[in-house]
């Protein structure tokens, strides 16, 4: 019998995927858990349906991603920390940080956990951080450290 699976099952397959299975494991497993339907004409139209909602929708989330990139890499974002004598700084910046500051000077909001630091930013200058906001698009965040 064959069968589209609903959700991802670790040892059939993946959600959307068409696969063989016998009768009674079919009857008595995979559809009263509603782990998959079987693979009718009208299933197989509404997952072809669903795979290209899903396709329109993931170009949408990498469009989306490319415009805010393409807007964090003209902004410069500055973060002043308290600094002590010759230059000294205490502590570092972080990314909570970082990610408050584009919030409050451009109203543009990153998750903090998307924003990879190349080093700890311990002292005053400029930074270059990468802000991955998508698995295809990175963007490039220009970070000034300043004395407070």
């Amino acid at each position: 019998m064959k069968i589209i699976l609903l959700q991802d099952e670790k040892k059939l397959g993946k959600k959307g995927d068409i696969i063989e299975a016998s009768d009674g494991y079919a009857r008595n497993y995979i559809l009263p858990k509603k782990i998959g339907v079987e693979a009718t004409a009208k299933n197989m139209n509404e997952l072809k349906l669903q795979k290209a909602n899903d396709e329109k929708i993931a170009k949408e989330h990498l469009d989306a991603a490319k415009a805010l990139a393409a807007r964090l890499e003209e902004k410069q974002v500055v973060v002043k920390i308290r600094g002590g004598e010759g230059g000294r700084t205490f502590g570092s910046v972080s990314s909570k940080e970082i990610a408050a500051a584009c919030l409050e000077q451009h109203d543009i909001e990153i998750d903090k956990k998307k924003i990879q630091l190349p080093e700890n930013l311990k002292n005053f200058g400029n930074y270059e951080v990468a802000v991955k906001l998508h698995p295809q698009v990175t963007a490039k965040l220009t970070v000034k450290v300043t004395e407070e």
